[in-house]
């Protein structure tokens, strides 16, 4: 694979503004307001910083895959970066670039550079962008484009570049290429199956991308899988849905219906009964499906972009790079965790927040758990909350994930996880009173085995009347728990079971207009549902939440084993 050049402009746009450097890479999803461009993470440093028209810089994005989507939006409402500058490589950002430029007229300019000249550009005030040189501090840089030519391509990815297989294709073909190029591939790869992340109607962006898409006459060509989407496709107009909003969210997910995807509406598509196998080559979108398909699973999948998904999906082709490749599966740095004596299942997400904090960009390997017995569920909410925080695909569990023991590259990092991070952690994610109004379960969408443990612990019991429950699941695990009777059983106790939608997409009246305080068991929301609903939250494990629902109150200490 050739050697990427120290300044690269993947997206071509003159720019010029004041520099903003951010020490963490940021997810724009749940991180950027789409309609201001203002960081609402509450979690970043740089949270109530401004991105419209600044040069931004960042070692790379991180988080959700649905990203891309926002900058589309924000360029399209003129409030995005007048340009972003990575140090790493990065996919989410520059994709929602190439799609706003290409079909919407509406670039934004991204840079990639070495650390050195990142690193004296983030030392500047202002920088200009002016074809393809940059320019700050005196300093004049060339910027190189990425060189399609040393592309390796078939006969059917030549037919589709071309424009022999129509429009649709031939742009689903050249942004692949592009986006190869950028990651200095050498080739594409062959997917087998694809999951469509860019379906929840977080703002108009992602829907008129799909309906442009399928106008064009795009088609999946592999077996594609749906994210959840922004309603319950079946019921939301008996749920005091505003039609407008209900009709536009219902037009996105036929979109991708009519494209050829099944309708699973699920960000959990690895609870479905046909799974990815050991070394099977996938093209998924969704953070903590890629990562948990990745290290649970031992599929191969790179955390691709929202619009990218369905362009694999269409042609059955990635650029091949990334954790596709055997040598960058590897763990670049080792967390050795020291596990308290005694523990319940909120352990896990908050080891996965840990881990991301302390491996942002790199795939760790996590030691000291040999001896534990995490469960599916343990690692699903380990992995999602491992996504809020780090870029990488993936992670190891030494001694629980098939690809466990492999060996650290040579010169790794070694970071230590204990106790008191951990109690860190829980009083970092906690800082709601303690009355709580909301508890939410599901993100990522409830297993059935999770369902099952909510159910014995409601039974007989029922829900305080000023504190909602609500639980998201895919449909297949609703129609699975409905035969099971556990259905009714929650339903009974005062909880809401609601099939399609998750807790990154619900919103208001499903969501209860009147919630000052939520509670989940999610690491994921834990991070998120602040800068999406601006609710405070609290924290704990499913039978903390199962109590908080009941009495309507949360503990204001640590749980006893964290003391």
């Amino acid at each position: 694979m050739p050697d990427a050049p120290t300044a690269m402009i993947l997206v071509q746009n003159n720019a010029e503004g004041d520099v903003l450097t951010c020490v963490e890479g940021l997810s724009f999803w749940g991180g950027v307001d789409p309609d201001t461009g203002v960081i609402i993470d509450a979690h970043h440093p740089d949270h109530g910083a401004c991105l419209a028209g600044k040069i931004v810089l960042m070692p790379s994005s991180r988080g959700s895959c649905s990203g891309s989507g926002v900058l589309l939006q924000l360029a399209r409402n003129g409030c995005a970066p007048a340009a972003l500058v990575f140090r790493e490589d990065e996919d989410i950002l520059t994709l929602g670039a190439m799609i706003a430029e290409r079909l919407f007229d509406r670039p934004v300019a991204i840079l990639r550079l070495s650390p050195m000249v990142y690193d004296d550009l983030s030392k500047a005030t202002v920088a200009k962008i002016s074809g393809n040189e940059l320019f700050f501090d005196g300093q004049a840089v060339a910027l190189s484009h990425p060189d399609l030519d040393e592309l390796v391509l078939n006969d059917t990815d030549r037919a589709m570049l071309t424009g022999q297989e129509g429009p649709a294709l031939q742009v689903a073909m050249e942004v692949l290429c592009m986006m190869a190029a950028s990651q200095v591939a050498c080739d594409l790869v062959d997917v087998s199956r694809a999951h469509i992340d860019g379906c929840i109607l977080a703002h108009d962006a992602n829907l008129d991308f799909a309906e442009k898409m399928h106008k064009m006459g795009a088609k999946t060509r592999i077996p594609t899988t749906i994210n959840a989407i922004s309603v319950d496709r079946k019921n939301w107009s008996s749920q005091g849905v505003v039609p407008d909003f209900g009709n536009k969210a219902s037009r996105l997910a036929d979109a991708y219906v009519n494209m050829g995807a099944r309708a699973t509406f699920t960000c959990a598509p690895y609870l479905l009964d046909d799974t990815p196998q050991l070394g099977e080559a996938i093209g998924w979108s969704e953070s903590n499906a890629v990562i948990y398909a990745n290290s649970v699973l031992g599929a191969r999948t790179e955390k691709h972009p929202d619009y990218l998904d369905l362009f694999i999906a269409m042609t059955g082709r990635a650029p091949n790079t990334g954790v596709y490749l055997d040598a960058n599966r590897a763990p670049v740095c080792e967390l050795r965790v020291v596990l308290p004596e005694t523990y319940d299942d909120a352990l896990w997400p908050m080891l996965g927040w840990l881990a991301g904090c302390k491996s942002p960009s790199g795939i760790p390997v996590l030691t000291g758990l040999e001896h534990a017995s995490p469960s599916s569920d343990d690692l699903k909410a380990l992995c999602a909350a491992f996504g809020t925080t780090s870029a990488a695909p993936m992670l190891h569990v030494r001694g629980h994930t098939p690809e466990g023991e492999q060996p650290l590259v040579a010169h790794a990092a070694v970071f230590d996880i204990t106790p008191r991070d951990l109690a860190l952690v829980w009083q970092e994610f906690n800082t709601g009173d303690a009355e709580v109004d909301l508890v939410a379960i599901g993100s990522p969408h409830a297993s059935l085995s999770e369902c099952r443990k909510l159910a014995e612990f409601l039974h007989g019991k029922t829900c305080d009347p000023q504190t909602a429950m609500i639980v998201t699941v895919g449909r297949k695990v609703l129609e699975d728990a409905v035969l099971e009777g556990i259905v009714d059983v929650l339903r009974c106790a005062g909880a809401q079971v609601i099939a399609d939608i998750c807790w990154c997409s619900i919103t208001e009246p499903v969501f209860p207009p009147e919630t000052k305080i939520l509670m989940t068991n999610s690491g994921k929301y834990s991070h998120y549902a602040n800068g999406l609903t601006g609710c405070e939250v609290r924290f704990g494990s499913l039978e903390e939440c199962v109590q908080a629902a009941v009495t309507g109150h949360a503990g204001i200490e640590p749980p006893s084993w964290l003391l």
